[in-house]
């Protein structure tokens, strides 16, 4: 905080945000990767206004709201066919907060009660959130170590990343059945203990924009199958569209035992999040009063009916504005552009998936050594970028680009533009 110099932004529309010293800045990540339709989309305000005239707020503990029951009933409509049942939040920590608690319990009340599942079965590098039980499955020490003694334990397998491979493999087909024997192993050695796998599907946010080989999340919902524990998939960032499908476990025709989404869920406009689960986790919930089987975790704004009826007209745009098919034009366009910045030697790896995509730096290509946290390369070449005009949030050494799902190829030349601009000026002495 001492060297924090933030950027005021006093309005926004479309990718452009606009700040206090009148400057116009493409919006190249989204605002955090929540912004969907850009800003101040005309049909999001309006459905806002419209709630407005109807109730703010109402709770969910006894009461519900037609927006709120709508917002739930298009989710099950959207959602793989098993998903069934909505628990609405806040936020995305909150959303795998619940569904930890909720698998947790399932195996407490199910018909067969196995009480000793009390572990979770995490990915390398995960990042889930910033909530306890979030940061205990999550495994970015930069940003949990601190808080380890408050941790529960929790399985971790490796990072299954398709940029930095293990040191035995030596042909990328055989990096997808290298990870999941590893997870297969723990599986069998925990196999009566796990009570969920948690992952974020196809693309690890937080850990650097890590994309999983093709077939992982796939081999991973074989495994949670063959030794009979659940699945939760963390949507919260590859969700709502970022991928090319409006779920990221579509890409790979899974269907988890948890669906949890926000960030973009209400296009970026206000605090909403949901777990999605099935009727077998349902089920399980269900008992007389004297009982106690209910799941004790409540929000104040929980499905709140503004933030449900901005969600539900996002949702509405994706069909209206064919937001999908565009977003699979403009993955192309985004791919093209990325090539010029391949040949920089100090551009490790460039990866995308959808409209998601990151350029790693390192100091050397050949052994794949990165940068000192300290010397914070990519801010530099994020600093750089907004004289470009461009607004980009680094994750350490990897410069993350995930721009509004409404934008253009030329947008998309912006921002590479300024990337490139920003190498050349963090690494003028150097680039030759």
């Amino acid at each position: 905080m001492a060297e924090y110099e933030p950027l005021i932004i006093e309005r926004a529309e479309g990718v452009w945000l606009y700040d206090s010293q009148g400057r116009q800045l493409l919006d190249g990540v989204s605002s955090l990767w929540c912004n969907i339709h850009g800003h101040r989309h005309p049909h999001i305000d309006a459905a806002i206004r419209r709630q407005l005239d109807q109730v703010a707020h109402v709770t969910s503990l006894g009461q519900s709201n037609p927006a709120t029951i709508q917002l739930a009933r298009r989710l099950v409509e959207l959602s793989p066919e098993s998903l069934q049942c909505v628990f609405f939040s806040s936020d995305g920590s909150s959303a795998v907060e619940v569904a930890l608690k909720m698998a947790f319990q399932y195996w407490r009340q199910c018909p067969e009660p196995e009480p000793g599942r009390n572990l979770f079965l995490a990915v390398g590098n995960a990042y889930h959130g910033d909530t306890l039980g979030s940061v205990s499955v999550g495994g970015v020490s930069r940003f949990h170590a601190m808080f380890a003694p408050l941790l529960f334990e929790v399985i971790r397998g490796p990072c299954p990343d398709s940029y930095r491979w293990p040191p035995e493999i030596r042909d990328a087909s055989q990096l997808c059945a290298h990870y999941l024997q590893h997870y297969r192993e723990l599986l069998e050695r925990f196999s009566d203990r796990i009570a969920a796998i948690i992952v974020e599907p196809l693309v690890q946010g937080a850990a650097g924009m890590i994309m999983h080989p093709r077939g992982f999340l796939r081999g991973l919902r074989s495994l949670a199958d063959e030794y009979g524990t659940l699945m939760i998939a963390d949507e919260i960032a590859v969700g709502m569209g970022r991928t090319g499908t409006l779920w990221a476990c579509e890409q790979e025709s899974v269907c988890p035992d948890f669906l949890c989404t926000g960030k973009g869920l209400s296009g970026g406009y206000l605090p909403v999040a949901a777990t999605l689960t099935t009727r077998r986790i349902w089920d399980a919930f269900l008992g007389e009063y004297s009982q106690s089987r209910s799941l004790f975790h409540g929000h104040t704004f929980g499905g709140n009916p503004l933030g449900a009826a901005a969600a539900l007209a996002t949702l509405e745009l994706f069909e209206t504005e064919n937001t999908l098919q565009h977003v699979n034009q403009m993955q192309n366009e985004l791919q093209q552009q990325l090539e010029r910045l391949r040949g920089h030697p100090h551009v490790g790896d460039i990866r995308s998936q959808g409209l998601i995509a990151a350029v790693e730096l390192v100091q050397d290509r050949e052994t794949q050594t990165g940068f000192g946290w300290a010397e914070r390369k990519g801010h530099l070449v994020c600093q750089a970028a907004l004289e470009k005009n461009v607004w980009l949030r680094p994750l350490g050494n990897v410069i993350v680009m995930m721009p509004p799902l409404s934008v253009t190829a030329e947008h998309l030349r912006q921002i590479i533009d300024a990337v490139e601009y920003g190498l050349e000026q963090v690494f003028a002495p150097t680039a030759a």
